[in-house]
């Protein structure tokens, strides 16, 4: 009997499986032909394939394997994406606007634009008055030593109107409904108590004008056609060292909201969010602290991230313990002396995914540009920050590993998506985003040191991939 069933079975699929020369025609036209369910964009570590859209064919079934799996699950909805992108410095503008009409118009469509060779970056993180990659270190409202302007009649956006507030205007033009969020990195010099860009904290009678100041800002910027949709009341608030800088600690900044801006936005009938802190995740403690101002907590709408410091953990503990306030990841740089493999691996782990899967609702690289020297900057400003774009000559730049790590997320993740669940296994860091449009978006780094193989699994099926070691993958379907 075992022989007659063997026999038969070998007829059958002799039958089915002619010789390729004698196969009917008829035939080969019935066969099912592949079709591809996932799009799959591909960045090595290496840097032999860049940002590249894969042509494997990619699609669900329900073939069991033994391979670690990324179940990906739209029933368990977490927070409303604002955007990804860059700081829109002073001098990226400037080294930005050193190209040529053309390559200039080129570059910002790329970045900025929503066709299929765009980046499509969805937030702005920029400085009230200098940041420290300036040329020089300037407020709105900058005087000769010993005269003060409590009225601040001589506020003044001038500083930068001929490069940022251009540039922002081009941009707007291109993507109206990019969202921006300010910070400064100092008060006015006569506002402070040591009389300097460098370090020294906010005069205690200078509060309400401060806060006016924020007032002036937001108003001069929508009269030039800008809307700032979020500010924070000091950039890096415990680091006084850097050019320029503003001590303001915990209890500061709570005194300054409660009692000065919060109130000031109020009566000035502005929408801005307050965001506290934006700085380093080793002092979970400060937002908090503000956060736990009674007279505060009203006006403010969340907390503000770095990561030069402490674990990107930290904003699920302030998540936690304030699940009603938002969160924001703003500020990482990559180094002229870093790797394209290393900062590739540790951004995308920590900066995308990382944020993402603890509540944030942005994830921001610092610098957008600056020049070969990775200039323009302040005295004692940073010099080895490394821009997204380095801008070679007036028809030259280069894309920089920063360009990537964002790129892989803000290409397929607009605004408004939400992050849905996603399981982590083994080496593969991931996060999965729900789009506006109902794409499914999963972004997967391989953070081991060999090649793997795994399942995406969702709705009950699920697909193999692969990834290499140091690699990143976004799939969309």
């Amino acid at each position: 009997m075992k022989i007659f069933i063997l026999i038969t079975l070998s007829v059958i699929l002799s039958k089915c499986s002619p010789a390729s020369d004698t196969v009917n025609p008829t035939l080969k036209q019935t066969l099912p032909v592949a079709v591809n369910e996932v799009d799959f964009w591909l960045t090595k570590g290496n840097q032999t394939i860049i940002l590249q859209k894969q042509t494997s064919i990619l699609s669900f079934g329900t073939a069991y394997n033994n391979y670690a799996t990324i179940e990906v699950d739209d029933s368990h909805i977490f927070q409303t994406v604002d955007g990804f992108g860059y700081t829109l410095t002073g001098g990226s503008a400037q080294v930005i606007n050193q190209l040529n009409a053309q390559k200039r118009q080129e570059l910002l469509q790329e970045l900025f634009g929503a066709n299929d060779n765009s980046i499509a970056i969805s937030y702005l993180r920029i400085s009230i008055g200098a940041s420290d990659m300036n040329a020089a270190p300037f407020t709105y409202d900058d005087l000769p030593s010993g005269q003060t302007d409590v009225n601040l009649e001589n506020f003044s956006l001038a500083p930068d109107k001929s490069d940022l507030i251009q540039m922002l205007k081009e941009i707007l033009a291109i993507n109206p409904k990019i969202k921006i969020m300010a910070a400064p990195w100092s008060a006015p010099i006569w506002m402070k108590d040591n009389n300097n860009f460098v370090g020294g904290s906010l005069k205690p009678q200078y509060y309400g004008v401060y806060a006016q100041y924020f007032v002036k800002y937001i108003q001069k910027m929508k009269a030039e056609g800008i809307t700032i949709d979020a500010i924070t009341p000091q950039n890096e608030p415990l680091h006084p060292g850097n050019n320029p800088s503003m001590l303001m600690l915990a209890l500061q900044q709570a005194d300054f909201i409660k009692n000065h801006l919060g109130p000031a936005f109020q009566t000035a009938n502005l929408t801005t969010k307050i965001v506290v802190y934006d700085h380093n995740c080793n002092k979970p403690e400060y937002p908090m602290a503000v956060l736990n101002d009674g007279l505060a907590y009203p006006f403010i709408d969340g907390s503000a991230f770095h990561l030069y410091e402490g674990d990107i953990s930290a904003l699920s503990t302030v998540h936690n313990a304030f699940p009603n306030k938002n969160l924001y990841f703003t500020e990482q740089y990559t180094s002229s002396t870093g790797s394209f493999e290393g900062d590739l691996k540790w951004h995308v782990k920590n900066v995308i995914i990382g944020s993402m899967r603890n509540w944030s609702k942005t994830a921001l690289e610092w610098n957008l540009a600056n020049n070969a020297s990775f200039g323009p900057n302040t005295s004692g400003g940073c010099t080895t920050c490394k821009g997204a774009i380095t801008i070679n000559s007036n028809d030259s730049f280069t894309r920089n590993v920063a360009y990537y790590i964002i790129a892989h997320a803000s290409k397929f993740v607009p605004a408004g998506s939400v992050r849905i669940a996603s399981n982590l296994s083994g080496n593969l860091n991931n996060v999965a985003f729900k789009t506006p449009s109902g794409k499914k978006v999963l972004i997967v780094e391989n953070d081991g040191n060999t090649s793997e193989i795994f399942n995406i699994k969702y709705n009950g099926n699920w697909m193999i991939t692969s990834l290499e070691a140091g690699s990143v993958g976004t799939y969309i379907w």
